[in-house]
Parts: structure tokens; C-alpha cells; sequence
């Protein structure tokens, strides 16, 4: 009966991986609590519950990818499965964006919107500019490690780009370079990420100003705005490298790789994230410390 189904629709084979995903959510969200406050029994401070429901989402992650994978190699994603896939892509970056708004409006709400009521507009966003980041606390100089860390993430997009082409134009080879050399900047940028997050910690940036207002509020604003960007170059360079594993194994076609576009645009999207962030965090409402 299926093979007399005539439409450009693919009907998935039966899967566990939503009931076994949403168990394994249910069970990660359960344990978070748990460790934060208590649950079941469970004392406080326990993450057991917590990481064994995480490793339920990795498994069913690498589970029902690899299953979306092997539907491309058997040529199911026909063009209207293919555009259903880039339609979910794009509302998946459209939710990330919003995270990072969120991120960002804490940096605007402080520094815009915290002034002094009974000056006039333009006097009190003077004087709001003027106290964030609060006086008394050292910021990040933004044109040492941040700009390398800028450099670095522009070039991962040129060699992204790059890679993409090559695979459009059937050059294999090139693809691989560039998204080998994607991935080694992507790992760069972490690696220096990390630095910059021990430099800060051993001497004790946003912690120097003692009784300043809103100094633990920057801080971790900062962390975790550039931290979940960090995340999200990590989960973009794993992204990278089943890619090129894939390319590897003779994976993807010219007219057929949506998966290797589908990182692409991801990269992209860190790639803009960061340059926001370097402009507005580090540049404007960072400068050289105060």
C-alpha cells in the first residue's frame, strides 16, 4: 500500500526517540530541582538525577539525528521535506536570538534606564552612561583578547563560506579545507575564551569595587552573555565536525547537504551574536575600566 503513495511528503519510520526525549527531559528537569532544592527524597546539592536525565537528551540527540541522517542518504528529504527542514533551522535561530536579547536588555535596562528621574531625558541617559558598568570595578580592555577573539570568529565565516561554495561547485577538497580550518578557529576562540575567563577570575575583574551598586549584576550579565555564546561555539564546532565527518565518508552532494547548510547558517548566526556582543558588552558599555 505505501508504495502506491504518490507525493513529494516523507512519512518517518515509527521512532522512540520523542517519548524516549521527553522521559529523559522530564527526568533532567526533575533532577535540576532536586539539586538546587531538594526532591523526592533526594538531598540538596545531589546532581545525580540531573546528569542521568542530561545523558538521556545526548543519547536520544545523537539517536534521532543519526536517524535524520540516514534518511538524507537514502534521498527522502525531497524538496518539500527540504523546506520544511530549513523552515524549523530558521525558527530554531529565531529562538536563540530572542535568548540573547535577553542578555543584551540587561545591559540596556542598567545603563539606560537607571539614571537619575529628575533630570531632564538626555541629561539622565548621560548620567545613566556614566555610572555603567558602576563605578570602582575593572572591565575586560576590549581591544586586546576580545578583538583577537573578533578576528578570529570573522575568519571562521570566510572559510565557512568558502567551504559551502566549494561543496556547491562539486570541489570536495577545498570544502574539507575549508571547514577543517572552520573548525580549528572555532576551537581557537574557545581556547582563548578560556583564558580570558581565568585572566578575569585570578584577578578578580567586576569584584574590585566594594559597596559599588550593580557590580554583581555586571558581572554576571557578563559571564553569562559571553558564556552562552561560548556555548554556543562549542555546540557550532561539534556541529562543524560531524560535518566534515560526513564530507569525509562521501557525505553531501552539490545539490543535496542541507546539513552542512544548516551549520553554515548556525556559524553565521554566532558569528553576528559575537559581533554584537564585542561592540556593545566590550566597546560601549565596557570600555578601558573604571
Amino acid at each position: 500500500m505505501a508504495a502506491g503513495v504518490k507525493h513529494d511528503y516523507h512519512l518517518v519510520d515509527p521512532s522512540p526517540w520523542p517519548l524516549v526525549g521527553s522521559i529523559a527531559a522530564t527526568v533532567m528537569a526533575l533532577g535540576g530541582v532536586a539539586w538546587m532544592k531538594g526532591l523526592f527524597g533526594i538531598p540538596q546539592h545531589n546532581p545525580t538525577l540531573f546528569f542521568a536525565g542530561l545523558a538521556g537528551v545526548l543519547f536520544t540527540m545523537l539517536g534521532w539525528w543519526a536517524d535524520v541522517v540516514k534518511e538524507a542518504n537514502r534521498g527522502d528529504h525531497t524538496p518539500v521535506v527540504s523546506i520544511g527542514l530549513r523552515y524549523g533551522m530558521v525558527l530554531f535561530i529565531a529562538s536563540e536570538v530572542m535568548f540573547f536579547v535577553a542578555w543584551f536588555w540587561i545591559f540596556f535596562e542598567m545603563a539606560l534606564f537607571h539614571g537619575n528621574r529628575t533630570l531632564a531625558p538626555i541629561e539622565e541617559v548621560r548620567a545613566a552612561w556614566a555610572t555603567w558598568p558602576p563605578k570602582g570595578i575593572e572591565t575586560v580592555p576590549a581591544f586586546q583578547l576580545p578583538l583577537v577573539n573578533t578576528l578570529t570568529l570573522l575568519l571562521s565565516g570566510t572559510t565557512i563560506t568558502w567551504a559551502h561554495h566549494a561543496l556547491q561547485q562539486g570541489d570536495r577538497k577545498s570544502a574539507k579545507i575549508g571547514l577543517a580550518l572552520t573548525i580549528v578557529l572555532g576551537a581557537l576562540f574557545t581556547a582563548i575564551q578560556a583564558y580570558e575567563y581565568q585572566h578575569i577570575l585570578e584577578h578578580k575583574y567586576f569584584f574590585g569595587g566594594e559597596g559599588a551598586e550593580n557590580s554583581g549584576l555586571y558581572g554576571s550579565a557578563f559571564f553569562m552573555a559571553t558564556g552562552f555564546h561560548g556555548f554556543h561555539v562549542l555546540v557550532g564546532t561539534i556541529f562543524l565536525i560531524v560535518c566534515l565527518i560526513r564530507l569525509m565518508g562521501k557525505g553531501f552532494s552539490p545539490k543535496q547537504h542541507f546539513g552542512f547548510e544548516a551549520a553554515a547558517w548556525y556559524w553565521h548566526f554566532v558569528d553576528v551574536v559575537w559581533l554584537f556582543l564585542f561592540a556593545f558588552i566590550y566597546v560601549v558599555f565596557g570600555g578601558p575600566g573604571h
